[in-house]
C-alpha cells in the first residue's frame, strides 16, 4: 500500500552516515534539503541554491559551513553540527545522502532530490573514492565512530569496484552500491513521493541541458524572487567552469581528505565516459540491477531526466 508521506522507517550507519545524527536538528519552516545518493550533482546543486539564497559573489563561509552535511559521521561531532546549524539566520539548506526512509520529513520543509544515471554515476564515483588519501581513512574508518565493517582502499582495477557496486549492498535492503549506498533504492524512495508539492525533482542532465531554465524552476520551487537583473550573474555563478575556478574557495577543507584537493573533487562534469569503459557483460548486470530496484517509470526518469517524458518529475 502506498504511504501518503515518508516515515523515518530505517537507520543508516556506516563509514560514511549516521541517520540518527538528524535526531539533533530543530527544523523551521523554511529549511531546504538536498538530498542526493552521491556523484549526481550533490556540490552543483547546493551551490545552486547558495546562489539563490546570497546572491552572486563570497559566501560568508566555506560551502560545507553554509550548507553542512548533517548525516556525515566522520565531518564533526553533531554537537558541533548542532551549533552550526542553530546559529544560522539565513535561509537554511542541508546536505544528505540519506533515502526518503531516513530523513525526518516535514510538511513545511522543501525536499531537493537530484538524479543522474547510475552508470555516471559509478564513473564519478570511481575518481571520487579513487582520490581519497590517508587522512580521510583515517577519519572514516576511526574506531570511536565506525559502525559495521571499515572502508577498504580503492581498487586498482575499476571492473572489480564495478563488479561489488553494482551487485553488493552495504544494507540488508539494499543490492547494490557497496561500499557506500544504493544508488536506486535512493531514487525510488524518492520517486514515490514525487506527487508531494514540497518534494522537487532535478535531474543532472536537465542542469547540463538547461541550466538557467532549471535554475528558474527551483528558485520557483523555494519561493525565491531573484531580480531579472541578476539572473546572468547568478547562472554563471553555478556553471562548471566557474565551479571549477572557485572550487578552492568554496570547499577549501577538500584539500585534507583528497588528493589534488577541491579540483580533484570537482572533477569532469561530463557523462557516458562508461561507454568506453563498461564491458556488455557489465551493462547487462547493470540493467539486472536497475530492473531489481526500480519501477520502469523511476528507471525511465534516473536515466533521461525530463526526456523520460514524466510530467510529474518536472
Amino acid at each position: 500500500m502506498t504511504k501518503a508521506r515518508p516515515e523515518r522507517s530505517r537507520v543508516y550507519k556506516n563509514h560514511h552516515l549516521d541517520s540518527t545524527r538528524w535526531d539533533a536538528v530543530r527544523l523551521r519552516d523554511d529549511d531546504i534539503i538536498i538530498s542526493t545518493s552521491l556523484k549526481t550533482g550533490t556540490t552543483w546543486t547546493q551551490r545552486i541554491v547558495s546562489l539563490l539564497v546570497f546572491g552572486p559573489g563570497p559566501l560568508p563561509a566555506s560551502l560545507n559551513f553554509v550548507s553542512p552535511w548533517i548525516d556525515a559521521v566522520f565531518w564533526a561531532p553533531i554537537e558541533i553540527v548542532k551549533d552550526l546549524a542553530e546559529g544560522q539566520t539565513h535561509r537554511r539548506f542541508f546536505k544528505s545522502h540519506l533515502a526518503f526512509d531516513a530523513l525526518p520529513y516535514d510538511k513545511s520543509v522543501k525536499y531537493i532530490y537530484v538524479g543522474r544515471d547510475g552508470r555516471d554515476v559509478f564513473m564519478s564515483l570511481w575518481n571520487h573514492y579513487g582520490a581519497y588519501n590517508d587522512a580521510i581513512y583515517g577519519q572514516l574508518n576511526d574506531p570511536a565512530k565506525l559502525v559495521g565493517e571499515p572502508l577498504a582502499p580503492c581498487p586498482d582495477d575499476i571492473h572489480a569496484l564495478f563488479a561489488d557496486w553494482v551487485s553488493h549492498g552495504s544494507f540488508p535492503w539494499e543490492n547494490d552500491g557497496y561500499p557506500f549506498w544504493s544508488h536506486f533504492h535512493h531514487a525510488q524512495t524518492f520517486w514515490d513521493f514525487r506527487h508531494l508539492s514540497n518534494v522537487h525533482f532535478v535531474h543532472f542532465n536537465d542542469m547540463k541541458a538547461d541550466l538557467a531554465g532549471e535554475m528558474r524552476r527551483i528558485a520557483a520551487f523555494l519561493d525565491i524572487d531573484v531580480p531579472e537583473d541578476r539572473w546572468p550573474a547568478t547562472v554563471e555563478g553555478a556553471t562548471f567552469e566557474a565551479m571549477k575556478r572557485d572550487a578552492d574557495s568554496l570547499l577549501p577543507e577538500l584539500e585534507a581528505g583528497f588528493k589534488g584537493g577541491a579540483q580533484t573533487f570537482v572533477n569532469k562534469g561530463t557523462n557516458e565516459r562508461w561507454k568506453d569503459v563498461l564491458t556488455p557483460d557489465e551493462l547487462a548486470k547493470y540493467d539486472r540491477a536497475v530492473s531489481r530496484a526500480l519501477t520502469p517509470d523511476c528507471a525511465r526518469w534516473l536515466e533521461h531526466g525530463s526526456k523520460s517524458g514524466d510530467p510529474k518529475a518536472r
